[in-house]
């Protein structure tokens, strides 16, 4: 129980923040709304849910449709596809945006460095449907950028169908995922080693220190903590990759590669008809994504470096 001293305290501080509390109210609103309240239709994965019924007319089934969900063979493929290709976004983009980072902060020409921040960064600004239109045509077989250029080069013969090939589409996907999103993800790493104490460069510059003397020994180790929190938030939404590109960029004959949790879901609710499988497999992702955010915010705490609480 807080102490009569701490509680004045506490009050008196939020007396003086009064403010910012109230500036604050329409976001928690809006949060509670539109991420709280939509929580009360978890109930449909514990029935056999039925749309003439609705939630408070339907039968209650227990687990069974969880027991159903992990049966099928379908979901374990689904989920293969989900972990893989995240995984490979996840180290690609990761990796990707702390070297281009690293990469810019070096450029000293201003001019040049603006326009390579500028070239990286609209891809991002860019709906997936256009950019996923780039990507068909440029491996088109018929007149691709790509399979003109290898066939220049005498690398192959023939056109190759990329498309067609399930076991590149994650490739494919993760490299048009990198190519929209590094830029972007470079600005908060940029902003952290601007904030870095020059005077350490300067320290290292006088005893001797080269260009990647200093990168290794200041610049990586001053993003360390910046890099540890994002990793820890994506790792937490590492089953949830969405579907918009994975959509636009499968075909029927990629379908086993491209098809992840989130368009296994809208199938089995839209398509299927079966409402509560799909809202168990939300539930089932939420469950992951929260025992990794825990897990892994667990053993960078324990190795001493920065987490989210």
């Amino acid at each position: 129980m807080i102490d009569t001293p701490r509680k004045k305290s506490l009050l008196r501080r939020l007396a003086a923040q009064y403010q910012l509390l109230i500036m604050s109210v329409p976001f928690v609103l809006l949060l509670i709304l539109f991420s709280f309240v939509p929580l009360w239709g978890w109930i449909m994965a514990f029935q056999k849910y039925s749309p003439g019924k609705g939630i408070m007319g339907s039968k209650f089934v227990g687990l069974e449709n969880f027991v159903t969900l992990f049966h099928d063979e379908r979901f374990f493929l689904v989920l293969r596809n989900t972990l893989a290709m995240s995984l490979m976004s996840l180290i690609t983009g990761f990796v990707g945006a702390i070297a281009l980072a690293l990469f810019l902060n070096e450029i000293k020409n201003v001019r040049f460095k603006r326009t390579v921040q500028t070239i990286t960064y609209i891809p991002h600004f860019v709906s997936m449907v256009v950019i996923a239109n780039i990507v068909l045509t440029f491996l088109s077989p018929d007149s691709g950028f790509v399979n003109q250029f290898l066939m220049m080069l005498g690398i192959i013969d023939e056109p190759i169908y990329f498309m067609a090939k399930g076991e590149w589409f994650w490739v494919i996907h993760t490299l048009t995922g990198l190519w929209k999103e590094l830029g972007w993800s470079t600005i908060i790493y940029l902003a952290v080693i601007a904030g870095l104490n020059p005077e350490s460069f300067e320290a290292a510059e006088v005893d001797g220190a080269g260009r990647f003397q200093k990168i290794w020994h200041i610049s990586i180790p001053g993003l360390m903590p910046t890099a540890t929190i994002l990793l820890i938030l994506s790792l937490g939404s590492i089953v949830n990759t969405g579907y918009e590109s994975q959509m636009l960029l499968g075909n029927s004959l990629t379908v086993d590669y491209y098809e992840v949790l989130d368009l296994y879901a809208l199938n089995l609710s839209f398509g299927a008809g079966q409402y509560s499988i799909g809202v168990a497999l939300s539930i089932f992702k939420c469950i992951v994504s929260l025992f990794l955010v825990l897990t892994v915010n667990k053993f960078v705490k324990k190795a001493g470096q920065s987490s989210l609480f």
